[in-house]
């Protein structure tokens, strides 16, 4: 009987674990270069903001955004679904509406067969469907490594805009899944997870953050971000600096996918966690009664399709929390968080 081929043991990297660490991302995004200017560019690249976002008048606008990374998971057709609603969860964080998607697709076409790389492409039509939206086109090359994800434009009521960095003090933090999926995605490259915790993990990276478009139509959410490779403190830290605020997390509130802690005591660590930490450390502090170990390695626990994280103005609560009732997210309306005037440190860890 022919073995099955397991996509994670052809690459380096795992889904958003990929990513290049953030101090090492800005010194490549440092130029000399004198940037042009375009009005009609309400979001670039000059913020660390999930997508582009270009003004075309009538009170819409253009969001454009890509993203792909190696396998986080064995299954093929899982990778091509997992990749998609990544990649498409950025436009839902920007408040928008998925219009269309093409695929980026590397492919060790010696090492891997042909037949694989179709279920991929399948998953992504999966995926795609369920956002109601064609897989229009792409573009394949031959790699050394199997890579996978899209290029997703999408559409958003100008109004409706919503930026990482614009929370204001005392706004409220939410989070839309709980964290941990890095943690399980290195148990299963190591041949050490549990069935049950491998179909969780598969459930909720392929599920898409289409909350994204209805929170952005009220106006008491006042910022939105989705936690992938840089883990939910990176993505944090990023909201707080950008508004120039502090946040203090609220440790026991955050959620955490089953399983994740019984890896950790195995001493089962993505080596993205170790560079997410040092990147962040100097800006992060741990009030007395936090388990400090167990948060170093769960905070920045590199996420792939993470849940959304948003913040909210205290007089809108009553409505968030009536929204993400409604569509299924009962176990996500604590506020995992606050934000707070300017410290010393960027973010505050509260048991």
């Amino acid at each position: 009987m022919e073995e099955k081929i397991k996509l994670t043991q052809f690459s380096k990297g795992a889904g958003c674990g990929c990513k290049i660490a953030p101090n090492v991302l800005q010194e490549m995004l440092s130029s000399n270069v004198a940037p042009m200017h375009f009005p009609n560019l309400l979001v670039g690249n000059n913020t660390n903001d999930d997508a582009a976002v270009y003004d075309i008048g009538g009170g819409k606008s253009i969001i454009s955004t890509t993203d792909f990374f190696m396998p986080i998971v064995d299954d093929a057709f899982n990778f091509g679904q997992i990749a998609s609603a990544n990649a498409i969860s950025d436009v839902y964080a920007m408040g928008g509406k998925p219009l269309m998607a093409v695929a980026i697709l590397g492919w060790p076409i010696e090492k891997l067969s042909t037949d694989l790389a179709r279920q991929v492409l399948d998953g992504a039509r999966d995926i795609c469907s369920k956002a109601g939206i064609p897989l229009a086109g792409g573009h394949t090359i031959d790699t050394q490594e199997p890579m996978f994800g899209l290029a997703v434009t999408g559409m958003v009521d100008t109004p409706n805009i919503k930026k990482n960095n614009t929370s204001k003090e005392g706004d409220l933090l939410f989070i839309t899944k709980p964290i941990g999926v890095g943690i399980l995605a290195t148990a299963q490259k190591r041949g050490l997870i549990e069935e049950s915790h491998l179909s969780a993990m598969i459930l909720q990276m392929t599920t898409l953050n289409s909350i994204g478009e209805k929170l952005a139509q009220l106006e008491g959410v006042t910022a939105v971000t989705d936690v992938t490779g840089f883990g939910l403190l990176g993505h944090c830290i990023e909201m707080a600096d950008g508004a120039n605020l502090s946040a203090e997390l609220f440790y026991s509130k955050i959620p955490v996918i089953a399983g994740a802690k019984e890896y950790l005591s195995q001493r089962i660590v993505p080596d993205a966690t170790y560079r997410n930490w040092n990147s962040y450390s100097t800006k992060t502090s741990f009030e007395k009664g936090v388990n400090v170990m167990e948060a170093f390695n769960l905070l920045p626990d590199p996420q792939t399709n993470g849940g959304l994280l948003f913040s909210v103005n205290p007089n809108a609560l009553e409505e968030v929390v009536a929204l993400l009732k409604q569509n299924g997210l009962d176990n996500f309306i604590e506020p995992i968080g606050v934000f707070v005037a300017r410290r010393e440190k960027a973010i505050e860890i509260k048991v």
